[in-house]
């Protein structure tokens, strides 16, 4: 024997960054819309700065109160909502939330909604001066009140309208939200593309209703709201795996992740990242437990870069 001591070989730590549309995330875990507040509701519970992004509850032109209660409603391995987007208005997410997040050394992602095209392009321009933000989450499932309660999401036309519109409003990335109630979501995915999406998210709540029987009214005093949860989850990695056939721009999958091997699948399927959203209700340190267990994942898998996963479906 020689009697020079072998080192331990040193350990290695897998690549976990993504870019979505010209971002750099530095792993592919964020909330989705609604379930996270204005990220600062949950910095006491969550550490901010593990996750790859911060993605803001909806902003309106206005201040918008949202639907009367009762508005959310517990279904078997899921929720029904129909909270209504409620919101503190653009200006005031400038003016109050902001400063919170500035504090934060991870990105900002600000969702978005309008009623009316108008609407849409003001909002646009108002997130395009705020610096903080690093890109946008354009929410199209929302009826077109001067379309005679059209959802832009559902039709390809109404929905390359408002995404042009809002593309020569705004110049940093930008995610269009697609729903998944419509017939064939590639040709709203296509079209989205085609208009200026940088990337998409997929997918948003499924329209649903529960009744009590007892009373024979629903659960929901909007009658019926927005189903998520684990029992969507196979729905949107179908979808997922559907628009990652048709478009070539990067893929946000969400839909009932709730343990890693989750996330993974929507990778596999074609996704770049993950939005999490009912489990940060249940678990709050759900997305942290995600990012520990995709490195975790890749090291056991001798993967040295996430990306390796994406879109590696065998079939």
């Amino acid at each position: 024997m020689s009697g020079i001591s072998q080192q331990p070989a040193e350990p290695w730590k897998p690549n976990l960054q993504v870019d979505i549309g010209g971002l750099t995330l530095r792993n592919p875990v964020m909330p989705a819309s609604g379930t996270f507040g204005y990220g600062e509701e949950y910095a006491e519970l969550v550490e901010l700065g593990k996750i790859g992004a911060i993605v803001t509850k909806g902003l309106s032109l206005k201040p918008k109160t949202g639907n009367p209660t009762p508005r959310i409603a517990e279904t078997p391995a899921g929720m029904l909502n129909a909270v209504g987007l409620q919101n503190v208005g653009i200006d005031c997410f400038v003016r109050d939330k902001l400063p919170f997040l500035r504090s934060v050394d991870t990105p900002v992602i600000a969702n978005f909604f309008g009623n009316t095209l108008e609407e849409y392009g003001e909002v646009a321009k108002k997130l395009s001066d705020v610096p903080e933000v690093a890109a946008a989450e354009l929410n199209i499932s929302c009826p077109n009140v001067k379309q005679g309660g059209i959802v832009f999401g559902t039709d390809p036309r109404a929905a390359s309208e408002v995404i042009s519109l809002v593309r020569k409003n705004y110049s940093k990335p930008l995610i269009v939200k697609l729903t998944p109630n419509i017939t064939d979501i590639t040709v709203v995915a296509r079209a989205a593309v085609e208009a200026g999406a940088d990337a998409l998210s997929c997918i948003n709540t499924l329209t649903g209703m529960s009744i009590d029987v007892r009373s024979r009214s629903p659960r929901l005093a909007n009658v019926t709201g927005g189903l998520s949860g684990p029992a969507i989850r196979p729905v949107a990695v179908r979808m997922v795996y559907q628009v990652a056939q048709a478009v070539s721009v990067p893929i946000i999958g969400i839909g009932g992740i709730v343990e890693v091997e989750d996330a993974i699948e929507f990778l596999i399927a074609g996704a770049t990242a993950v939005q999490v959203g009912s489990a940060n209700f249940v678990n709050p340190g759900t997305m942290g437990h995600l990012v520990d267990g995709l490195e975790a994942f890749c090291i056991e898998e001798k993967i040295r870069d996430i990306r390796e996963l994406i879109g590696s479906l065998r079939i």
